[in-house]
């Protein structure tokens, strides 16, 4: 029997080590609630140390997933505006400060796709934020970086971007993932400001409307994970991956061990990937905790750390 192959269908890389420092700092996990034994990384997501931990763990493909958070820079930019201006002045700035965040955005996704260019085993996927770019507009850069930078699929976050996974801004977005045939991994799970953007249901109405489109939903749930068996059951054409939730089952908020296994039996072990999400957790470490999960089968546990992301992400 040849050896498995191990993907992770779920890393994050940074620029800057301190810029990664400093979000670890600055991110609290709370959705799972509290858990003593929780087994973080000690890495800070540069290409450099992503390619380590790759090599280290024998993880032969990663997908990397990058995350620009327009309304939280636009929302920081703006309270930092002088008090004293006048309306126009005021209309000015913040006219500024979004064009500023266009041309952010796009430098962001061209950045992510250029620092795996040299290093074919990570996929890059693009951050698509329609706070900033919506609509045909998002739409065209998003063709961009597939025909002209590499691009793979596509990254959402509605908790952190603050929408609705059914947003009309999404549609023209949509429509180039259904006719580039590019996955899209979006992020579910609670935000705590209870708008539900991203719980596992918020993705059905934008799968009702796609049935050709190849959805992941990250975390299978998060917070939410309870809301996971409806949607699979409801829409074929969604996948899962267990990263972040399988470093969690000791929390009080989260899935046991057996709670985890028996909801990815649920759903179909071949719809679930494992991934990482890297640097905040190893990549060894997420693969052994698919291995050591009860109830599943060595050839489930087999698909899920690897062969699964082969089919689902065209890799």
């Amino acid at each position: 029997m040849s050896d498995p192959i191990f993907v992770d269908s779920h890393l994050h890389l940074f620029e800057s080590a301190e810029e990664c420092r400093q979000l670890k700092r600055d991110y609290e996990i709370w959705e799972y609630g509290s858990a003593n034994d929780v087994s973080y990384s000690h890495y800070n997501g540069t290409i450099e140390e992503a390619i380590e931990a790759m090599e280290v763990s024998g993880v032969s493909k990663a997908i990397s997933l990058n995350l620009f958070m327009g309304q939280v820079l636009r929302d920081s930019a703006i309270a930092q505006l002088p008090e004293r201006m006048t309306e126009a002045e005021r209309e000015k700035a913040v006219n500024d400060i979004d064009a500023r965040l266009v041309e952010a955005l796009i430098a962001y996704n061209k950045w992510g796709c250029g620092v795996v260019k040299d290093h074919p085993q990570i996929v890059p996927f693009a951050s698509m934020d329609v706070t900033v770019l919506p609509g045909e507009v998002g739409a065209a850069h998003l063709r961009e970086l597939v025909e002209t930078y590499g691009a793979k699929g596509v990254k959402l976050h509605g908790a952190a971007q603050g929408f609705h996974m059914a947003d009309p801004r999404l549609r023209a977005i949509y429509d180039v993932c259904r006719d580039l045939a590019l996955p899209i991994i979006g992020h579910s799970g609670p935000d705590q400001a209870g708008r539900g953007f991203a719980e596992p249901r918020a993705f059905g109405e934008m799968m009702k409307a796609y049935p050709d489109l190849t959805v992941v939903l990250a975390h299978m749930g998060g917070g939410t994970w309870q809301q996971t068996e409806e949607i699979a059951t409801a829409y074929p054409n969604v996948y899962f991956d267990c990263c972040e939730i399988i470093e969690w089952t000791a929390g009080d908020k989260a899935p046991s061990d057996a709670e985890l296994a028996r909801l990815i039996k649920n759903v179909g072990p071949r719809r679930v990937m494992m991934g990482s999400d890297f640097p905040w957790y190893d990549l060894d470490h997420s693969i052994d905790r698919v291995m050591e999960l009860p109830l599943l089968s060595s050839e489930e546990k087999t698909g899920i750390v690897g062969s699964n992301a082969v089919g689902i992400l065209g890799l």
